[in-house]
C-alpha cells in the first residue's frame, strides 16, 4: 500500500473512530468491541455510557488504583501498558529491530540528543496493541527539555511486520528528551497505520525544538496518548540503567512496573 493510501486509511479510521454513538447503544457497543480486541472493560474510568465514541474509549483513563506505580526510587517503569518487542544494546551505532533487521540509532532519534554517547547505551522497544491502555506516562521523574515531530510513513508496527520490513525509524514519530537526576532519557513515540494522532500534552503537534522552560513530570505523570495501537521506544546512554531479568520479548508489561533499575 502506498503512503497517500496509508494516510486516507488512517484518517477515515479517525473519523469513524470520532463517530458520535447513540447514548443508549453505547455500552452494548463498546461490550462487542471489547470482546473482540481483549479491551479490559473493567478498568474503565468511567462508565460506558459516558464514552461518546470509540476515539474517546480507545484514549481512556483507567480508574485509579489500577496501574501502581513501582515504590522502588532506583526503578525506571514503564511508560505504557504493551509487550516488549525486543531490549537490545546500541553497537556501531544500530538498534536491531528483529532478525536481520537492524537500523541507525541516529535516524530513529532525528538529532535529539545528538550530542550524547549512546553506544553501549540500552534500547527498550514496547509494542501497544489495540486492546492496550493508550496512555503514555512518564518513565522518570524529569524536565521534558527537547521534542522532535518527524513527519514519516504510517506502516503498520506489528510484530508481524517488524520481521519482514524496516518500519521504526522511517514511521512518523515525535522524540522526546527527558532530563532526569540519573542522567538523560530519550523516548520515541512511534504512529503507525490507524494511529494518524499522537498527542503529547503541553506540546503542539508538529511542533520540533527546544522546550523552555522544561516541562516538570512527576514519575508516573500522564505525558500523552496514542489512538489504536502503536510502539513506545525508551532509550538510555551507556552505564545509566540495567534491564530487568523479566522483560524478555512477547512478555506482558504494564504502565508503573519496573523495566530497569537505575545504576550507580
Amino acid at each position: 500500500m502506498i503512503d497517500p493510501l496509508r494516510r486516507s486509511l488512517s484518517r477515515s479510521v479517525g473519523v469513524l473512530a470520532d463517530l458520535p454513538l447513540p447514548r443508549l447503544l453505547r455500552p452494548a457497543f463498546l461490550r462487542v468491541f471489547a470482546s473482540m480486541s481483549g479491551a479490559q472493560l473493567e478498568e474503565a474510568g468511567l462508565p460506558l455510557n459516558q464514552y461518546g465514541s470509540l476515539g474517546e474509549f480507545f484514549a481512556r483513563a483507567l480508574r485509579t488504583g489500577c496501574r501502581p506505580i513501582d515504590p522502588d526510587p532506583k526503578a525506571l517503569i514503564s511508560p505504557v501498558d504493551g509487550r516488549v518487542q525486543g531490549v537490545e544494546v546500541i553497537r556501531d551505532g544500530m538498534i536491531v529491530q528483529a532478525k536481520g533487521l537492524e537500523y541507525p540509532v541516529r535516524e530513529l532519534l532525528a538529532g535529539v540528543g545528538e550530542e550524547l554517547n549512546l553506544e553501549g547505551g540500552v534500547c527498550m522497544t514496547l509494542y501497544l496493541s489495540p486492546s492496550d491502555y493508550h496512555r503514555i506516562h512518564t518513565p522518570a521523574a524529569s524536565k521534558i527539555s527537547e521534542a522532535r515531530w518527524v513527519r514519516g510513513r504510517m506502516h503498520s508496527v506489528a510484530p508481524s511486520v517488524l520481521t519482514r520490513k524496516m518500519v521504526l525509524p522511517i514511521n512518523e514519530r515525535c522524540v522526546l528528551r527527558l532530563d532526569t537526576d540519573q542522567g538523560p532519557l530519550l523516548l520515541v513515540l512511534v504512529a503507525a497505520l490507524n494511529v494518524a494522532r499522537l498527542i503529547v500534552n503541553d506540546v503542539q503537534p508538529n511542533w520540533s525544538g527546544l522546550i523552555e522552560p522544561a516541562l516538570m513530570r512527576e514519575r508516573g505523570a500522564e505525558l500523552g496518548r496514542f489512538e489504536l495501537g502503536s510502539t513506545v521506544i525508551v532509550i538510555a546512554p551507556a552505564g545509566m540503567v540495567e534491564p530487568d531479568a523479566s522483560l524478555t520479548p512477547d512478555s506482558v508489561v504494564r504502565m508503573g512496573r519496573k523495566i530497569a533499575r537505575w545504576l550507580p
